[in-house]
C-alpha cells in the first residue's frame, strides 16, 4: 500500500498524528538540548545518537497511546465512521489528542527547568496529588497565558491537518484488513513492552545526553510500570548467604553484639555505658536545604546568616549526604536507616506497616512520637506509612484557622509550622513524657511564597528567597524555644530531605547528595566539626548514642560519633551507589556497575574495584531482602 492511499486510509489519523507527536517532540528535545547545552557532552556522534534514539523512544510512545484509538477503529463500521456526527466527535477527539501533545511538550520544558530530567516517578506523583500540584503550578505560572498559548497552537495545529483528516473520515474498508493492521499496530507496544526498558537508551556517561535520547510521555509508562525494581532481576548480586555474612561485618560496630547466629537476623543489641538520657528529640527535616548553601561550603550570598551561626554552635557534619531526590527517600533513611532500595522509596509501598523506625525504637522507651507536617499529609503516602510506624500525624488538617498566617499549595509557612511543634511539645511536656517531633517543611519549595516583610528578599522571586525565610523562621523558632520549659533538655536536629536540585553530567553526581547536618543543643552538647564521611541512615544511630540508650537494632547505619562509617549511601529510583575512599560505585538496573574516581569535585571513570562491589551489592541486595522477607518490622 502507498503512503497516499495510507494516509487517505481509516488509519490515516495515526499517521497524521504520529507527524503531529514526532514533530513536537523534536521541537521539545531540541529546546531541551539547547537549555543545557553547556552540560551535554556534545560531539557529531552524540548528536546523531540523542536524536536518533529519541526518534525510537518517540515511535515506541506512539505506539502505546494509540493503543486505544486502534480498538476504536477496528470495532466502528463505516456507517458510522464516515457519518457527519461521527466527524464532529473526531474533529473533538483529534483536537483533545493534540492538545495533550502540546500541554506535556509545555509541561516537559518546565519539568525540565526545574528538574534537569524528563518525565519520571516525580511526573507520576504529580498525576496522582493532583490538588497541590495544580495548585503549585498555578502559583508558579502565569497560566491564562499558558493555556491561552497552547489552545491556540493546538487550533492551528489541527487547521493545518484539517483537509487530510477529512480525507481519512471519508474512507472505506473492511472488517479484514482493519483487523490486519491493528493487530500489527498493537504487536508493536507488546513488543517494546516485554523488551525495551529506560535504561536501553544509556547513550554515555553523560546523564543530561541520556535524558535527551528519551521521550518524557515514554517514561511516564515506564515509571507507572516500574514502580519496584526486584533487585536480582536488574542487578547484579551474589550468594544470599555470602551477602548476610558481609553485612554483618559492615554494620558491627564496637558496641554492638548479635543476638542471633541466624545469618539472616540482623539484630543487634546496642549498648553504651551509663543510664539512658531521656532527652527530647526535635528534628526539623528542611525541604531541599541544600549544603551549597551554607557560607561554609562557599556560599557568598549570605542566603543561611542564620544557620550559619547556629551550625558554629552545634555539632555540625560537614560530609553528609542524603540518600536520594526526594522528601519520602530522605524521610526513608531518617527514619529507617535503610539503604535507598530501587524504585520507589518504602514511604510508598505497599506492606510497610510496622517497619523497625527511630520512632518505633523511642515510642518503647516511653517517649511520644509525633510526625507533624506542614501539608496534607496523605501526600506521597506519608501520613500512612508514619501513621503504622510509631508516630502520632500532625499534619495541615489539625491546624486550626487562627493558627495559619500564611499558606500556599503546598502547606502552612515553616513559622506556622514550628509554632505548631511547639505547642505539640508543651503537651507532651504537662504529660511528664520526652516527646520526639519529626517535623518537615515545605516554604523552600516552588512557588517560593512566604510572608512578607520577614527578610530582605520579596516572596515569589526564587529560591533563594525561600531559602532566606527557612533559615530566618528557624532562628526565630529557637529563640521562641528558649522561653519553653523543655528547651534545655531537648536536642534539635537541622538536617535537609535533599538537595535543591539532583541534575548533574553523571549518572549519581555526589555534589548534588551533599547536605548538612546540625545537632544543637546548647545545654548538652559542645559545639563541634565533624568531617566524617556519612548520611542519612546514619542520623537515628547517632542521636540515639547521644540520649546514651541501650537498644536492640535493625538499623544499617551506624553512631558517627562512635564508629565512624566513612561511606555513604546514594541513589536515583533506579541508579545506586556507594561512595567510600574517594570512589564511587554504581550498579544500574541492566546488571552493569560503574566505577568513578572523585577528584576536585570532578567524577572521573575509574576501575571497577571488586571489593567496592561487593560491599555495594551487600548494602542493597540485602536491604531488599529484608523489606521483603519482613525482616525489617518491628514486632520481630
Amino acid at each position: 500500500m502507498k503512503f497516499q492511499s495510507i494516509l487517505q486510509s481509516r488509519y490515516g489519523g495515526i499517521v497524521i498524528f504520529s507527524f503531529i507527536f514526532l514533530t513536537i517532540s523534536f521541537l521539545v528535545r531540541s529546546i531541551l538540548l539547547i537549555t543545557d547545552i553547556q552540560n551535554v557532552d556534545l560531539n557529531l556522534v552524540r548528536f546523531i545518537q540523542i536524536y536518533a534514539f529519541g526518534l525510537f523512544y518517540d515511535l515506541v510512545a506512539i505506539s502505546y497511546f494509540i493503543i486505544p484509538f486502534v480498538f476504536y477503529l477496528l470495532v466502528v463500521p463505516d456507517k458510522i465512521f464516515n457519518s457527519t456526527t461521527h466527524r464532529w466527535i473526531s474533529y473533538i477527539f483529534f483536537i483533545i489528542s493534540i492538545g495533550i501533545l502540546v500541554f506535556s511538550g509545555i509541561g516537559e520544558w518546565f519539568f525540565w527547568e526545574e528538574f534537569s530530567v524528563r518525565y519520571n516517578f516525580i511526573a507520576v506523583d504529580y498525576l496522582v496529588y493532583t490538588h497541590e500540584v495544580i495548585s503549585n503550578i498555578q502559583e508558579s505560572y502565569p497560566m491564562p497565558i499558558i493555556i491561552m498559548g497552547m489552545l491556540l497552537l493546538s487550533a492551528t495545529i489541527f487547521a493545518l491537518v484539517k483537509k487530510h483528516f477529512d480525507k481519512v473520515i471519508n474512507s472505506k474498508s473492511k472488517f479484514t484488513s482493519r483487523l490486519t493492521t491493528s493487530l500489527i499496530l498493537w504487536a508493536l507496544p507488546l513488543i517494546a513492552f516485554l523488551s525495551i526498558n529506560k535504561s536501553s537508551a544509556e547513550i554515555s556517561e553523560n546523564t543530561y545526553s541520556n535524558e535527551l535520547a528519551h521521550n518524557g510521555i515514554y517514561q511516564i509508562f515506564s515509571a507507572f510500570r516500574n514502580n519496584e525494581l526486584d533487585y536480582k532481576s536488574f542487578y547484579q548480586s551474589i550468594d544470599d548467604k555470602k551477602a548476610f555474612t558481609n553485612l554483618r561485618k559492615l554494620i558491627t560496630t564496637p558496641n554492638s553484639k548479635f543476638i542471633s547466629d541466624d545469618i539472616f537476623d540482623v539484630r543487634r543489641k546496642i549498648t553504651y555505658a551509663g543510664e539512658d538520657k531521656k532527652y527530647n528529640v526535635m528534628m526539623i527535616t528542611v525541604e531541599s536545604l541544600s549544603g551549597s548553601f551554607f557560607t561554609r561550603f562557599g556560599r557568598l550570598d549570605n542566603i543561611t546568616p542564620n544557620l550559619d551561626t547556629i551550625a558554629q554552635q552545634s555539632l555540625f557534619f560537614t560530609n553528609f549526604y542524603a540518600t536520594g531526590t526526594r522528601t519520602v527517600r530522605g524521610m526513608e533513611a531518617l527514619a529507617l536507616s535503610l539503604p535507598p532500595t530501587p524504585g520507589y522509596s518504602i514511604v510508598k509501598r505497599p506492606n510497610n506497616e510496622g517497619m523497625f523506625t527511630f520512632g518505633n525504637v523511642l515510642k518503647s522507651k516511653g517517649y511520644e512520637t509525633n510526625f507533624i507536617y506542614a501539608g496534607n499529609g496523605y501526600f506521597d503516602n506519608m501520613n500512612y506509612f508514619f501513621g503504622n510506624s510509631g508516630y502520632n500525624i500532625v499534619d495541615k488538617k489539625d491546624f486550626k484557622e487562627e493558627e495559619i498566617t500564611f499558606e500556599n499549595a503546598w502547606g502552612v509557612c515553616d513559622e506556622d509550622l514550628f509554632a505548631k511543634a511547639s505547642q505539640v511539645a508543651d503537651k507532651a511536656y504537662k504529660k511528664g513524657k520526652p516527646f520526639h517531633n519529626f517535623i518537615m517543611t515545605t516554604s523552600n519549595h516552588r512557588p517560593y511564597t512566604y510572608p512578607e516583610g520577614k527578610i530582605d528578599i520579596p516572596s515569589h522571586t526564587g529560591r533563594k528567597g525561600a531559602v532566606k525565610y527557612t533559615d530566618y523562621a528557624i532562628a526565630k523558632f529557637l529563640r521562641e524555644a528558649k522561653k519553653h520549659a523543655w528547651f534545655k533538655n531537648t536536642i534539635f536536629v537541622i538536617v535537609a530531605d535533599h538537595c535543591a536540585s539532583s541534575a548533574g553530567k553523571t549518572s549519581l553526581p555526589v555534589e548534588k547528595y551533599h547536605i548538612p547536618l546540625l545537632i544543637y543543643a546548647p545545654e548538652i552538647i559542645e559545639p563541634k566539626e565533624i568531617n566524617t564521611l556519612a548520611s542519612q541512615i546514619d542520623f537515628a544511630p547517632t542521636i540515639l548514642g547521644l540520649l546514651n540508650m541501650d537498644y536492640t537494632s535493625k538499623f544499617f547505619g551506624k553512631d558517627i560519633l562512635l564508629d565512624e562509617p566513612n561511606r555513604a549511601l546514594i541513589g536515583t529510583y533506579q541508579k545506586i551507589g556507594l561512595l567510600r575512599d574517594g570512589k564511587l560505585t554504581v550498579q544500574l538496573p541492566t546488571k552493569r556497575t560503574e566505577s568513578y574516581l572523585l577528584v576536585d569535585k570532578e567524577q572521573k571513570a575509574n576501575q571497577l574495584d571488586n571489593n567496592e562491589l561487593k560491599d555495594a551489592i551487600t548494602y542493597y541486595q540485602t536491604a531488599s531482602y529484608l523489606f521483603h522477607h519482613k525482616g525489617f518490622n518491628f514486632s520481630d
